[in-house]
């Protein structure tokens, strides 16, 4: 187990420069130009280096999340882009303009601010979640909210969409190898360099209490998002399902057997092949491993794993078509990582079911609301211990990694 010394080092490492995305890459952690391929059945070690060395210290486990966030970058999601050249930031009424410039390019966006309902903002400015497309959890009355128009950022209404957005017109078009679940995630980080560069005192939003969230397609993406953006202290995705919180190599497993039929009526069980055909949330280096995940050394439950020891709160349903199979062992392995590094409490995966998609659930309400208070808000103490799913996976998935780290600092 990880000691509490870990864990403030672990923040430590997190510390982050004013306007700027954190790299992905640590110095001295970039993954091999000839990693290639594995083949294995059972989810990917995240105790373990490329090159099979085990993590045994905090600064260890930073180094296997740029390397984690390299190999999702290489095999699926497409490589994610430096901070912009500049950005200017300005604030009429409740509507932040931002203007980027990448190399020759400029992009003009916009991105709406809504103070708390109670109308209190403190002196440092109030916490805020930013939405994708907008947001179907309940909102405290003590957080704000920005939209974030992630369709104006990288569209994502079929095939035809790939390269169109104004992540693309800055970074080359369709030529650029990011799908719209990566592009989302350096968009967003703009609208944070925006809240930084004019500061609360204008804004009304403390910067340093940030959320993300999105449901379905949009919950994938805020998966994505937290992963690669990791000035959101909480991410949220709410029933993001096959391409989100679902591990690949289950998510295939269990289309292989018959068809689960949680709620009749709402179609089978997806497969990896299938999801890619959907849409173009990832790079079309994905289409060629879509077939066989079971080569690629890394699955999912690494995008949790980016995320930690920030706050992680996963909400699914058990409707069929999002694989309550796949985003049930998947985030059961995310959070034995949680787990083994000495924080399981913040991250929580609840699947629920007996409501129509993206419709929160009135049992998950104190959940919501304790990693909210934790994360968001500064209360003191834990956020809830949240592990809820009627689905049973085997623990076979993740079994076979090597005992958790014992570090002395």
């Amino acid at each position: 187990m990880f000691s509490s010394h870990l864990v403030s080092l672990l923040y430590g490492l997190y510390a982050l420069p004013a306007l700027a995305t954190v790299t992905t890459r640590a110095d001295g952690c970039n993954l091999p130009a000839n990693y290639s391929t594995i083949d294995t059945r059972s989810l990917p070690n995240p105790w373990r280096f490329s090159d099979g060395r085990p993590v045994t210290t905090a600064a260890d486990f930073s180094c296997r999340q740029a390397e984690m966030s390299q190999i999702l970058q290489r095999f699926e999601l497409g490589d994610f882009p430096p901070p912009p050249d500049a950005l200017t930031a300005t604030l009429n009424g409740t509507t932040m303009k931002l203007s980027i410039q990448v190399g020759n390019h400029t992009k003009l966006v916009t991105a709406t601010i809504t103070p708390p309902a109670n109308g209190e903002i403190p002196t440092g400015g109030s916490p805020a979640f930013v939405a994708l497309g907008g947001l179907s959890i309940p909102l405290h009355p003590s957080v704000g909210k920005i939209i974030f128009a992630n369709d104006a950022c990288a569209e994502q209404s079929g095939q035809s969409s790939r390269g169109k957005g104004w992540f693309f017109d800055l970074h080359g078009g369709r030529s650029h190898s990011a799908g719209a679940l990566l592009a989302w995630a350096w968009c967003a980080g703009r609208i944070i360099d925006g809240l930084e560069q004019l500061g609360a005192s204008q804004t009304g939003i403390d910067h340093q209490k940030l959320g993300v969230s999105g449901c379905s397609r949009n919950g994938k993406g805020a998966l994505v998002v937290g992963a690669f953006e990791r000035r959101f202290a909480l991410t949220v995705p709410q029933e993001s399902g096959a391409g989100g919180t679902a591990c690949w190599r289950i998510l295939d497993d269990e289309a292989s057997k018959a068809p689960r039929r949680f709620e009749p009526g709402m179609g089978g069980p997806p497969t990896a092949e299938s999801v890619v055909a959907d849409s173009v949330w990832f790079s079309r280096r994905w289409e060629a491993y879509a077939r066989k995940v079971g080569v690629v050394p890394a699955d999912h439950h690494f995008l949790a794993a980016m995320i930690a020891p920030r706050g992680l709160l996963v909400l699914e349903n058990n409707i069929d078509w999002l694989s309550p199979v796949g985003t049930t062992g998947c985030m059961k392995a995310a959070r034995a990582i949680y787990g083994e590094l000495g924080v399981k409490m913040n991250m929580g995966f609840s699947l629920m079911g007996g409501h129509g998609h993206c419709q929160f659930p009135n049992a998950t309400a104190a959940d919501l609301e304790s990693f909210v208070d934790r994360f968001l808000l500064g209360t003191v103490g834990r956020a809830n211990d949240v592990e809820v799913s009627p689905v049973a996976v085997s623990s076979s998935w993740w079994s076979s990694w090597s005992a958790a780290p014992n570090i002395t600092l």
